[in-house]
């Protein structure tokens, strides 16, 4: 099978790590949250890379950005939603590593939508 492109993008592989990291935090949340607030950021940060891998097959730079847009938000629900979940106590070390991973991912997206903006 023929590696594609999207694999190729740093952002899509830090991406990925966020959710393998999120799904590790998530499943320390208590068991009441299984279909709540764990769900809700799980659905989020898989939303993340799937929105890059998908918008990079549709061909035009313009659809690509579209979906880049959509990753950035679904980003934004990840980081807000690791607000709810430091506030209710669900990280007892803290969430500032994920929050590092938020920040640099939103930074690549930003830059990638810059770049393929002016290339359209």
């Amino acid at each position: 099978m023929m590696p594609r492109k999207y694999r190729q993008l740093v952002v899509w592989q830090k991406a990925m790590l966020l959710v393998t990291d999120i799904y590790n935090v998530s499943s320390d949340f208590p068991g009441n949250e299984q279909f709540g607030l764990s769900s809700q950021i799980r659905r989020a940060a898989v939303s993340v890379p799937s929105n890059i891998a998908e918008g990079s097959a549709r061909g035009s730079d313009k659809e690509f950005t579209r979906f880049l847009y959509i990753s950035r938000g679904s980003l934004m629900e990840v980081e807000t939603q690791l607000m709810i979940a430091e506030n209710l106590g669900y990280c007892p070390n803290g969430c500032d590593e994920l929050y590092e991973s938020v920040e640099q991912i939103f930074a690549m997206l930003n830059k990638l939508i810059t770049v393929l903006k002016t290339q359209q």
